[in-house]
């Protein structure tokens, strides 16, 4: 079967390069002529653990191609993934659906034989249906079905989420589409992966369910972490009670300094958006998303108030800049909003991630230092902050904080350390919802 994936962001590259290594032929399209140019010398453009291997080897065996000419890929095409971006539309907080309907109709143009066009693209509940209204304006003729897909990525494990995933979710209105999508995942029957049929809105709410979910449980643990500061109570061992409930599990019971990404706040705001607009209110989400802002702005708060509530000209480290460990993305992440905060107040931020320097230099070009190492990052500072749990960062010893910062303070924001550590070396230690030591 072949395969086109319209849109090389992190979705539409992963997609591809994984249906390849299934075996099939996939064309990735793009306007972009550059990232095209890039990809067909195997430069990939995101930080994606394994991705390279899987767009080398899929290329060299003549199953994975980019192009920027869509006409001939559709044509031939058993499948087409639209998998562009829904970012969030400023003004009204609604996703913003552009480009997955100038894709829809770029793509009715050259439709030829029975198609399966597939949302790929987070999208919010109809968009299905008015993707075929567009298609079908475009190419009354055309002879296609639509369907519904969403993506369950996670930035960092991406390659097993969609080889070895919890469930692949599908929404179809024809028994013919469901055929085309089930040998599409037919290796994924092989070793027992559970692949849902749905229908089309239904589809299209689960991923927007799931997501928001998880932004509830990444929320609500934050509260106990501040519940657990004014009580005296360890917010690991509540987690870990809570997590030991099979109902619960203990995922996503993590406290920090608030979710960032490409997906959560998106989808969450999204979320909220349609059930306004149809009256069916979703105020759980809703408090989520307004606390969550909240969140990163304390956090920054917390900061400062570990130097008394004066931090300006003091040297301050920032460990992490990705929203996550295992990716180089920025997009809302809550050291975005901490580094401005702290510039504000007059500090002065030297910040270091193992992957994302390039992403923070887009962000804030020369108005914060940029350095090399961890190491180099504490080098003379007066206090440091950890935003993000890379695993160099857990190596990190006691004693080498003490050795190399000029200050002695230390927010933790990702609880990596041992609080009774820390203050057997004279730091002063700052973490989330434990008693200090």
């Amino acid at each position: 079967m072949n395969i086109v994936v319209v849109g090389t962001g992190y979705v539409g590259l992963v997609s591809g390069a994984c249906f390849s290594e299934f075996g099939f032929a996939v064309t990735c399209v793009d306007k972009d002529s550059d990232k095209i140019t890039s990809l067909e010398k195997g430069e990939i453009p995101i930080y994606e653990p394994g991705l390279d291997d899987f767009v080398k080897r899929n290329s060299a065996g003549g199953r994975l191609r980019f192009t920027t000419e869509l006409g001939p890929a559709v044509g031939a095409a058993d499948a087409v993934f639209i998998a562009v971006g829904t970012p969030t539309r400023r003004g009204d907080g609604h996703a913003d659906l552009s480009f997955v309907f100038s894709a829809a109709e770029e793509v009715a143009a050259h439709l030829s034989g029975y198609t399966v066009v597939v949302t790929k693209s987070t999208v919010p509940v109809g968009t299905g249906q008015q993707v075929e209204q567009v298609i079908r304006k475009a190419n009354p003729d055309a002879d296609f079905d639509i369907a519904s897909n969403p993506e369950f990525l996670r930035e960092g494990s991406a390659i097993s989420d969609f080889m070895r995933p919890d469930r692949v979710v599908v929404g179809v209105q024809t028994q013919r589409a469901k055929e085309v999508i089930r040998q599409l995942y037919r290796p994924l029957y092989l070793i027992e992966k559970p692949v849902l049929f749905t229908g089309l809105e239904t589809a299209e709410l689960i991923k927007y369910a799931a997501n928001a979910f998880l932004a509830v449980k990444i929320s609500y643990i934050n509260q106990m972490a501040d519940l657990c500061e004014k009580v005296g109570a360890n917010v690991h061992d509540v987690a870990k009670g809570m997590g030991l409930d099979n109902r619960i599990g203990a995922k996503f019971l993590h406290p920090g300094p608030g979710y960032g990404g490409s997906c959560f706040p998106k989808d969450t705001l999204a979320l909220v958006k349609t059930a306004e607009s149809v009256d069916s209110p979703v105020s759980i989400v809703a408090e989520v998303v307004a606390y969550n802002k909240a969140r990163k702005l304390e956090m920054a708060k917390r900061v400062i108030s570990a130097f008394s509530g004066d931090v300006k000209g003091r040297r301050l480290s920032v460990l992490g800049l990705a929203f996550k460990p295992e990716t180089d993305d920025m997009r809302e992440s809550p050291a975005i909003e901490l580094i401005k905060e702290l510039m504000a107040v007059g500090a002065v931020v030297t910040a270091y991630d193992p992957v994302a320097m390039d992403e923070a230099r887009q962000i804030f070009a020369e108005h914060i230092l940029y350095a090399d190492s961890a190491h180099a990052c504490l080098d003379g500072a007066d206090g440091a902050t950890v935003v993000t749990e890379w695993n160099e960062f857990r190596a990190l010893t006691p004693q080498l904080f003490a050795d190399l910062m000029t200050g002695n303070t230390l927010v933790d924001l990702r609880n990596i350390y041992e609080p009774e550590q820390m203050k057997a070396v004279g730091l002063n230690y700052r973490s989330i919802g434990r008693p200090e030591a």
